[in-house]
């Protein structure tokens, strides 16, 4: 089993494939990397494909100190992941939590990223008041998790209690890694250079305004509405996901070097 010694924690990764480019995937909150389990051979017959556990997450460390579960240590996390695997350049793709933490990455180190794939996820808030509703839940969150343990996690298409040790780590993700503090983000999108693909469920109603909003601000952004799936699209409909990921990423690898992006 893959770990990465990393000083707020060490982290569990795996990688498929041996060829091609890197293509880093990162779950949302309360996932593991199982949940790429249905994608990762199709994305790995082209690209070396890592998937991780967050911090707090499935095989990776659940440290006590609340503050080794900071978005900023996330970042580095993946940072120190490509660094480790050598690519200087890499696909970023992630849900949910995953997809905003690849975003932040993009925005922060955009000479890194040679793509991004964001899956049901968006690009935080400008407005306080909306920010600080989304920072509530995750604390509302975080105190079910307290009552109840892992119970309190709930169980959906790409939630399962039963792939965490207990709900300490979760608990201290929810406080720390899923709280937003800024508009950083979603005012860099505009400043976003890698090609980018929004892939979101018809029926995930919460993300379908951030998508449509995402595919405006960031410059040549494409979006797919993956049919009769939710808030996991790459679980609910894999063929799908695959394939328009898929088209995707060959896009990129045969673009002729002078129409591709820096």
């Amino acid at each position: 089993m893959p770990v990465l010694a990393r000083p707020a924690g060490d982290i569990y990764y795996q990688v498929s494939g041996s060829t091609g480019p890197t293509l880093l995937l990162s779950h949302g909150y309360g996932a593991t990397s199982a949940m790429f389990a249905p994608n990762v051979a199709a994305l790995a017959a082209t690209h070396q494909v890592v998937t991780w556990d967050l911090r707090g997450h499935g095989r990776s460390e659940y440290p006590t100190d609340p503050a080794s579960y900071s978005a900023a240590n996330a970042i580095d996390d993946i940072s120190a992941l490509l660094a480790t695997l050598g690519p200087e350049r890499a696909v970023l793709g992630g849900h949910s939590l995953g997809g905003f933490l690849s975003l932040e990455f993009a925005v922060t180190f955009p000479e890194r990223v040679a793509a991004l794939v964001l899956i049901g996820t968006g690009p935080g808030y400008r407005n306080d008041g909306a920010r600080d509703d989304w920072n509530r839940r995750a604390h509302v969150t975080a105190a079910r998790l307290a009552e109840r343990g892992l119970a309190g996690l709930g169980s959906s298409t790409e939630l399962h209690s039963g792939e965490h040790r207990d709900a300490s780590g979760l608990i201290h993700a929810a406080t720390q890694t899923l709280t937003q503090r800024d508009a950083r983000v979603i005012d860099g999108l505009p400043h976003i250079v890698a090609p980018t693909l929004i892939v979101v469920g018809a029926a995930d109603a919460p993300f379908l305004g951030a998508a449509d909003y995402m595919a405006a601000k960031i410059p040549g952004a494409r979006k797919i509405v993956i049919p009769d799936a939710g808030h996991a699209p790459n679980l609910a409909k894999p063929e799908a996901f695959n394939a328009a990921v898929t088209e995707f990423l060959g896009e990129l690898t045969n673009a002729p070097a002078a129409e591709a992006r820096p």
